[in-house]
């Protein structure tokens, strides 16, 4: 997906010597991830869970599934999310991963761990190769040996007695958000009859999130139990659209996309949408038309700015694409994905200070970047600055999981750089790592 402007992450699984490593890759879009979080927000907080420290990410992958790793990050795979007809249902999805949280069923996730790394006969552990330094935004690269197939299902798996409480829990989450129930049951029929097909042969949710006929009854007695169901909450009915009229827009051919675009209800949904078609397919005039279109309705909403400055950049339309970032930028300035964005058309503009400045912010906000990585990477050679150019190469190599090439980018910084210093210490980091990696193997 070359023209897909979702930032590409390799959350490597490193399946040991012999094994060839599997990669998750994370769609990075500001606007869907806003969308998720609007959806989000009424869920967590009915949850008792903060709606700034829980993301929720979208990975690349058709199959339907979702899945928690830690109390702050939440994963869906962009095929549920296009499986799904309502708000209420993707809230519903929300609603009971955040219940594992909620419920502390990731305190079992170690114990999960261990077990994964003796079945599959060697080390364990989702890795992603960044991490925040306490108050500083600098962060230590690493990498970690992941999960062979049977292994990773017994990581992610929960009991059936934590989806029994997650069920209730979420359904009670969704009560309190004032979401109809009735989103679980439809979420769980999809998934009916998923436990009589062979382990290969099942939706990766279903493998991952034991379904029964007891939860099946249950959650429809629940969801019976509510009443008259809520009244749809129109802000939940533009961003649901929203969010999935832009992932399908890139996901699906222009002409499939064309053909659809207005039927989530909303002008300036279709209009975006119609814009990343023609942008697809090279027809910037259209493109440029429709996303204009849209803004004229929403003028002051930074995601349609983002994505008209992706237009213009992929299109070599360096200075309209800067000023285009400029006002995104300054209408979500804390933004991590546009600030990256903007950063970018900086460094193509040849402004390279500036593009240091706000490649770095974005860096410090959210490290799971690497194309932020590789740009700053670029940014510090042109200026002359090669230690910190290798540092960010060998920090992006461990991201993604390449801890060969990790370690002579992370050798070569350590001989550049200053002994001690923060950026030394980073290329330490990534040295250790790899190192680490070697001995497992």
């Amino acid at each position: 997906m070359q023209l897909l402007r979702f930032f590409a992450i390799s959350l490597i699984l490193m399946l040991g010597i012999a094994a060839p490593a599997r990669a998750i890759t994370l769609l990075r879009d500001p606007d869907i991830e806003y969308a998720l979080r609007e959806l989000a927000t009424p869920i967590l907080r009915a949850a008792g869970l903060s709606a700034n420290r829980v993301d929720i990410l979208v990975i690349d992958d058709p199959n339907l599934n979702a899945f928690v790793v830690d109390s702050d990050s939440m994963f869906i795979h962009s095929g549920l999310i296009l499986r799904m007809k309502t708000p209420a249902m993707l809230q519903s999805v929300i609603a009971h991963e955040a219940a594992h949280i909620a419920n502390g069923h990731l305190m079992r996730r170690p114990i999960n761990a261990r077990n994964a790394r003796t079945a599959a006969g060697l080390g364990t552990a989702l890795a992603i190769a960044a991490g925040a330094a306490a108050g500083s935004g600098e962060f230590a690269a690493g990498a970690a040996a992941g999960l062979q197939g049977a292994a990773m299902r017994s990581f992610f798996s929960h009991t059936r007695a934590e989806e029994n409480a997650a069920d209730q829990s979420g359904m009670r989450f969704m009560k309190g958000a004032g979401v109809d129930l009735n989103g679980s049951v439809e979420v769980m029929e999809i998934f009916r009859g998923q436990e009589a097909l062979s382990v290969t042969r099942q939706d990766a949710y279903a493998r991952t999130h034991p379904l029964s006929r007891d939860r099946y009854r249950l959650v429809r007695q629940l969801a019976g139990a509510q009443g008259a169901a809520p009244a749809p909450d129109p802000q939940a009915n533009y961003w649901f659209a929203r969010a999935k009229g832009k992932l399908s827009a890139f996901q699906r051919s222009p002409k499939w996309t064309l053909t659809r675009a207005g039927e989530s209800g909303f002008q300036d949904v279709k209009l975006m949408r119609q814009a990343v078609a023609y942008h697809r397919q090279a027809d910037l005039r259209r493109a440029m038309g429709a996303i204009d279109g849209a803004l004229a309705l929403r003028p002051k909403d930074p995601y349609l700015h983002e994505l008209r400055g992706q237009i213009l950049i992929e299109s070599r339309q360096i200075k309209p694409a800067v000023a285009a970032y400029a006002r995104a930028t300054n209408l979500a300035s804390n933004n991590p994905l546009i600030l990256g964005s903007y950063g970018r058309a900086l460094l193509a503009d040849g402004q390279l200070a500036k593009a240091q400045q706000f490649l770095e912010k974005s860096r410090a906000r959210d490290g799971r970047d690497p194309r932020v990585m590789r740009d700053l990477a670029v940014t510090y050679a042109k200026q002359g600055n090669n230690g910190m150019a290798s540092v960010l190469t060998a920090e992006r190599y461990a991201m993604v999981g390449r801890l060969k090439d990790a370690k002579i980018h992370a050798k070569r910084a350590t001989d550049l750089l200053p002994r001690g210093s923060a950026a030394w210490q980073r290329a330490q980091d990534v040295l250790s790592a790899a190192q680490d990696a070697e001995k497992r193997r």
